[in-house]
C-alpha cells in the first residue's frame, strides 16, 4: 500500500513539474513577444525564427536603422534624379513620378527648388531679339497675356536659354505650376546661382553677320556690352563670376565673350569649341538639343514593323571630327536595309526625316563639326535606338542616367572597319531591341522642352543638373575667401578673377 501511494505521489509530482515548465515556457514566449512589440521593430532578428503571423510587417525591408520621418526632406546634392532599374520601390508604394518604370524623376516635394537670381537685363539681350518690345519701363513680357514666339526650323534646336528664362518668369506668376525645380528670388543673398538671361544662340543665328556699314556684327557688340555689364556688377566681383550661369548652347555662340566670362558655369551642347581650361564637365552643364522632328506619339510599332535596319540623313561632308561621315557613307551606301543619304531641313526635309526615323530600328548619331548633334535627340523622340559614333561626346544628365540602356556606342576606329557596324546592329535581336525601345519611351520626356514646364521634362532636368553643381561652386567661393582679410582692396579685386590654370 505504501509503495502504491509513493508511486502515485511520484506521478503527480512529475505532472506538476511538467505543468509548471509548460506555463513558464508560455509566459516566457509571451513576454518576449510583448518586448518586441514595445520596441517598434527589431533590428537584428533572424526572420526564419519569427512566427509566420504578423512579425514580418514589423521589419523594415532591407533591415535599415531608424525610420525617417515622412516629412523629412533629403538634401538636394545627395538625391539622384533618376533611379536605376535594380532599385526597387517598397511593396505597395508608387514611384515618385507616378509610374512603375525603372526611370523616375525626383518630385518637387522631395527636392527643394533651386533658388535663382536673374539680372533684369535690357530686352536687347533676350526677348528683344525675338522682336518683342516692352511697354513702359518693364523689361519682361507679361506671360499672362502672350508668350513671345521663338523662330522655328533649326533655330529651335539651340533655344535652351528661351525655355529656362520662361520657366524663371513663370515661377513668379500668381498661380505658378505645382511641379517646380526652380524659383526666382529677388535677393542675391538667397540665391543658389545667378542667371544671365542672354539669348546667345539666337544672337549668333540672327546677328553674327555684320551689315555693310558696320565694323562689328550686332552679335559681337552684344557680347562686349554683356562683358562690361557683368564684370561691373558687385555680384560678379564678390564671387569672381563663379556663381553665375550663362547659356551658350550653340557651339559658335559667346565665342568672343567666353574668354572673359569663363569662371561662370556654362550650359553647353558639348565642349567641341572650348579648351578644357575654359569649359569642362566638372564645371559646366551639358543640355540636350530641342529635337526638331515630330515626337512619335502612340507608338505601336515593333521590331518587325520597322523595315529599315540603320538610318542616317543629314550633312555628309563635315570638317574636324565629322570626317567620319563621308567615310561611313562609302562603307554603308550599298548595304541592304541601310538608309544613308544627304538631307537638310529644306524641301520637306524634316517631314522626310520624321518618317525615316519612325520606320527604322537603329539611327546613326555621328560626330559632325563638333562631337554632339541634334540627331541623337531626334532619334530618342522617334524611339529609334541611337547608334552613337562620337568618341568625345558628352551627354546630358549622364551623372544620373545610364545611356547604355537605350543607346549603342561604337568607337570611331571600329565603325570604320568594313562590315563592323552592320554586323553589330544585326547581332542585336528582337528581344534586346524591344527592351531598348521601351526604355526610349520611358526617358523621352527628359528631352522635351515646353512652357509651362512639367515634372521631369528637359527644362526641369537642366535645372536639377545645375543644382548638382551648386555645392562645388560654393566650395570654390569659400576657398577663395580664406585670405581675403589679409589682402588690401586692390589686390582683392585683382584676385577675384583667378587664372584658368588653377581655377578647377
Amino acid at each position: 500500500m505504501a509503495e502504491r501511494n509513493a508511486l502515485t505521489l511520484g506521478i503527480i509530482a512529475r505532472k506538476s513539474l511538467f505543468c509548471l515548465f509548460t506555463i513558464a515556457s508560455i509566459l516566457f514566449i509571451f513576454s518576449w513577444f510583448f518586448v518586441l512589440r514595445s520596441t517598434g521593430r527589431p533590428r537584428f532578428i533572424d526572420h526564419s525564427l519569427l512566427p509566420s503571423s504578423k512579425f514580418p510587417s514589423l521589419i523594415n525591408n532591407g533591415g535599415s536603422g531608424t525610420q525617417q520621418s515622412q516629412n523629412e526632406v533629403e538634401p538636394r546634392n545627395e538625391n539622384r534624379s533618376v533611379l536605376p532599374d535594380n532599385e526597387e520601390e517598397e511593396e505597395g508604394e508608387e514611384s515618385s513620378s507616378g509610374n512603375s518604370h525603372g526611370v523616375t524623376c525626383q518630385t518637387s516635394n522631395k527636392v527643394a527648388p533651386l533658388k535663382v537670381y536673374m539680372y533684369d537685363l535690357s530686352p536687347e539681350f533676350h526677348f528683344g531679339l525675338l522682336g518683342w518690345e516692352p511697354k513702359g519701363n518693364g523689361v519682361w513680357p507679361d506671360l499672362r497675356n502672350k508668350v513671345p514666339d521663338y523662330p522655328g526650323g533649326l533655330n529651335l534646336q539651340h533655344s535652351i536659354e528661351y525655355w529656362l528664362t520662361l520657366d524663371l518668369l513663370a515661377s513668379e506668376l500668381p498661380n505658378p505650376p505645382n511641379a517646380r525645380s526652380v524659383i526666382r528670388v529677388r535677393n542675391t543673398s538667397e540665391a543658389d546661382i545667378i542667371f544671365v538671361p542672354f539669348f546667345s544662340s539666337l544672337s549668333y543665328n540672327r546677328y553674327s553677320k555684320a551689315n555693310p556699314h558696320q565694323k562689328k556684327s550686332n552679335n559681337k557688340i552684344l557680347q562686349e556690352k554683356l562683358v562690361r555689364y557683368l564684370t561691373a556688377q558687385k555680384e560678379w566681383k564678390r564671387s569672381g563670376g563663379r556663381d553665375h550661369l550663362i547659356v551658350a548652347h550653340h557651339p559658335n555662340s559667346m565665342l568672343d565673350a567666353r574668354m572673359k566670362l569663363w569662371p561662370a558655369t556654362f550650359i553647353l551642347a558639348d565642349f567641341g569649341r572650348y579648351p578644357p581650361n575654359i569649359a569642362n564637365v566638372d564645371k559646366d552643364v551639358i543640355a540636350p538639343y530641342k529635337h526638331v522632328i515630330r515626337t512619335f506619339v502612340n507608338d505601336s510599332s515593333d521590331f518587325d514593323s520597322r523595315p529599315t535596319l540603320l538610318y542616317f540623313q543629314g550633312a555628309i561632308y563635315r570638317k574636324d571630327g565629322g570626317f567620319i561621315r563621308q567615310e561611313l557613307f562609302y562603307l554603308l551606301k550599298d548595304e541592304k536595309d541601310v538608309h544613308f543619304a544627304f538631307g537638310s531641313v529644306q524641301k520637306d526635309g524634316i517631314h522626310k526625316a520624321t518618317q525615316g526615323m519612325h520606320s527604322s530600328k537603329f539611327c546613326l548619331n555621328i560626330a559632325g563639326d563638333t562631337p554632339s548633334s541634334n540627331r541623337l535627340f531626334d532619334a530618342i523622340a522617334s524611339h529609334c535606338v541611337p547608334v552613337i559614333i562620337s568618341d568625345d561626346i558628352e551627354l546630358p544628365y549622364e551623372d544620373v542616367l545610364d545611356y547604355s540602356e537605350f543607346c549603342i556606342f561604337v568607337r570611331t576606329r571600329d565603325a570604320l572597319k568594313e562590315k563592323f557596324l552592320v554586323n553589330l546592329v544585326k547581332s542585336i535581336g528582337k528581344e534586346e531591341w524591344t527592351r531598348m525601345w521601351k526604355k526610349l519611351q520611358e526617358v523621352e520626356r527628359f528631352y522635351e522642352f515646353q512652357y509651362p514646364s512639367k515634372e521631369g521634362d528637359a527644362v526641369q532636368m537642366i535645372w536639377q543638373a545645375v543644382a548638382r553643381k551648386v555645392p562645388a561652386i560654393r566650395m570654390k567661393i569659400h576657398k577663395s575667401r580664406r585670405f581675403s582679410r589679409s589682402l588690401d582692396r586692390k589686390e582683392r579685386e585683382f584676385r577675384s578673377v583667378p587664372s584658368p590654370k588653377n581655377f578647377w
